[in-house]
C-alpha cells in the first residue's frame, strides 16, 4: 500500500503543476498491479434520482503483462450518492487500490462508464481531468504527503493557489479548515514539529480547504496508533455530519466499520457487506 500510496502522490503533484508549480518533495514510484480471481456478486447501480455524486457501471482495469493480460478489476458496478460515508474495504492485493486511482482520476479504466458530479469522465482531456483531481477531489494519504519545506499554513494553502483563489479568501479559508480541525495554534509549525496525528490533520485540512465534492482517503490511519487513529476517524465523522461525501479505501475491518455503508472488494469485483455499527 505504501508504494501504491507513491503513486497517487506522484500524479497528483503533477497534474498540478500544469497550473502552478510551487517547491515540491515528489517521490517516484511505479502503479500498482494487483491479481485477479474469481469474486463475489457486484452491486447493481441504482437509478439516477439527482442526489448521486459517482457511479460506476461495468468498469474493467486491465493490464498487459506481455504473455497474458492481468485483469484487476471485473465489471465493478458502484454508485455513490451525496454525504455518505463509505468504506471500500479489501485485503492486499484485491484491487481496491486501482479502483481508487479511478475514483481519483489518477487512472482510468480499460473499459466501462464512469460519472462523477455529472460528468462522463471518459469525455474528459488530461487538462480537465488534472482540474478535478486539483479541485474536486481531496486526497488524504497514509503518509500524509506534507511538503517538508513549509509550515502547515502553506501546506493547507497549496490546493488553493493551484485553484487560483484570492489571496484574501485563501487566508480566510485555511483559517477556517485549521481550527475545524483543531489546529489554529500550529499554523506556524512544520510538519516535523507536529505529531503524526497532528500531521494527518494537517493533510485533512488541506484536503477539504477547496471544498471538493469527495474526500478519498486511503488507509488514512495506517501510519497512526490506535488511540491517534480513533481521533482522525472521530473528525471524518464530524466531516461528514457537515454534509461532506467521503470515500475510504481500508484493509482493517475495524476502521471500515466507523463509515455508515460497506462494500468489500475482492480480487476485481465488489459486493455490499452487511453494515455494522461503528
Amino acid at each position: 500500500m505504501e508504494e501504491e500510496n507513491k503513486t497517487e502522490e506522484n500524479k497528483i503533484e503533477e497534474s498540478k503543476t500544469e497550473e502552478k508549480k510551487p517547491e515540491a518533495d515528489g517521490a517516484e514510484i511505479e502503479k500498482a498491479k494487483e491479481p485477479a480471481a474469481p469474486a463475489p456478486n457486484q452491486e447493481e447501480p441504482r437509478e439516477d434520482t439527482g442526489d448521486e455524486i459517482l457511479r460506476m457501471k461495468d468498469i474493467c482495469k486491465d493490464y498487459d503483462m506481455g504473455n497474458e493480460v492481468l485483469h484487476v478489476l471485473k465489471s465493478v458496478c458502484l454508485s455513490v450518492r451525496r454525504g455518505e460515508f463509505l468504506a471500500i474495504l479489501g485485503p492486499s492485493g484485491s484491487g481496491k487500490s486501482t479502483l481508487m486511482n479511478i475514483i481519483g482520476c489518477l487512472d482510468v479504466p480499460t473499459s466501462g462508464d464512469y460519472w462523477l458530479d455529472g460528468r462522463h469522465i471518459a469525455d474528459e482531456d488530461e487538462t480537465s481531468l488534472a482540474r478535478i483531481r486539483s479541485r474536486e477531489i481531496g486526497f488524504v494519504f497514509q503518509s500524509f504527503n506534507l511538503l517538508q519545506r513549509q509550515n502547515a499554513f502553506e501546506n493547507v494553502e497549496l490546493p488553493l493557489i493551484y485553484a487560483n483563489v484570492p489571496e484574501k479568501e485563501r487566508r480566510q479559508r485555511v483559517d477556517e479548515v485549521l481550527e475545524l480541525v483543531g489546529l489554529s495554534d500550529k499554523r506556524e509549525n512544520m510538519p516535523n514539529q507536529l505529531s503524526g496525528g497532528q500531521q494527518q490533520r494537517v493533510a485533512i485540512a488541506r484536503a477539504i480547504a477547496n471544498r471538493p465534492a469527495i474526500l478519498l482517503a486511503d488507509e488514512p490511519t495506517g501510519a497512526l496508533d490506535q488511540h491517534t487513529g480513533a481521533q482522525v476517524m472521530e473528525l471524518f465523522h464530524q466531516l461528514n455530519e457537515e454534509g461532506n461525501t467521503i470515500i475510504m479505501i481500508t484493509h482493517d475491518p475495524k476502521i471500515a466499520s466507523h463509515a455508515k455503508r460497506i462494500v468489500r472488494i475482492l480480487d476485481g469485483e465488489i459486493s455490499e457487506g452487511a453494515l455494522e455499527d461503528a
